[in-house]
């Protein structure tokens, strides 16, 4: 009777490994479904994973707190300057006084430049210049109200910025950036 056991097992597996190959029945059909499902998934989970990954990579809040900088000019004296962190960085906002604005228009055209810009240029308002204040040599932070012309000067390898900003002696190759910002009434400025 074993045997016969046996017999009936392989004659069934048979039976069903030769349905299979041909293709008969729902089998098939199954088949194709579970894999099909399988793929569906994991497509699925892999959409997942790369939303979440691009999730970790926006901005944080306070991170895009530091985005902007408001600055109040009520304070600023005609001929002096403030340094302000914007960015983990220096921002140099100078209230020019108008020969300050005078001699930078004359430059204009006069002066023998590396980096050439006009003053209109670099400012919105001649009276307001918003500079980075970070030298374009090496990073260095210049010194304000000082140098052959009357700007910034750099002192770790002696570069001289005048009262625009513009590069005019040493080994800077530009001039010191201007960052966005707008002057939003009531003796405020937005940087950023």
């Amino acid at each position: 009777m074993a045997t016969d056991h046996m017999g009936t097992y392989d004659h069934y597996n048979s039976d069903a490994m030769t349905a299979i190959k041909n293709g008969e029945g729902n089998q098939r059909d199954a088949a194709y479904f579970i894999l099909g499902s399988s793929k569906f998934v994991y497509a699925s989970a892999a959409r997942l994973a790369v939303l979440k990954l691009l999730d970790t990579m926006n901005a944080s809040q306070d991170v895009l707190a530091l985005a902007s900088l408001e600055v109040n000019l009520d304070g600023i004296d005609v001929g002096s300057s403030i340094t302000v962190k914007w960015r983990g960085k220096p921002v140099f906002v100078r209230r020019r006084t108008a020969d300050e604005i005078q001699k930078a228009v004359d430059d204009d055209s006069a002066a023998d430049m590396r980096d050439p810009a006009s003053d209109a240029s670099r400012v919105k308002d001649p009276e307001w210049l918003i500079l980075l204040g970070v030298c374009t040599h090496l990073g260095c932070v210049p010194i304000n109200g000082a140098g052959d012309y009357g700007g910034w000067f750099c002192p770790c390898h002696g570069s001289h910025y005048d009262t625009s900003g513009r590069i005019r002696k040493g080994p800077a190759p530009l001039n010191l950036e201007v960052p966005e910002y707008e002057f939003l009434g009531d003796g405020k400025l937005m940087v950023g």
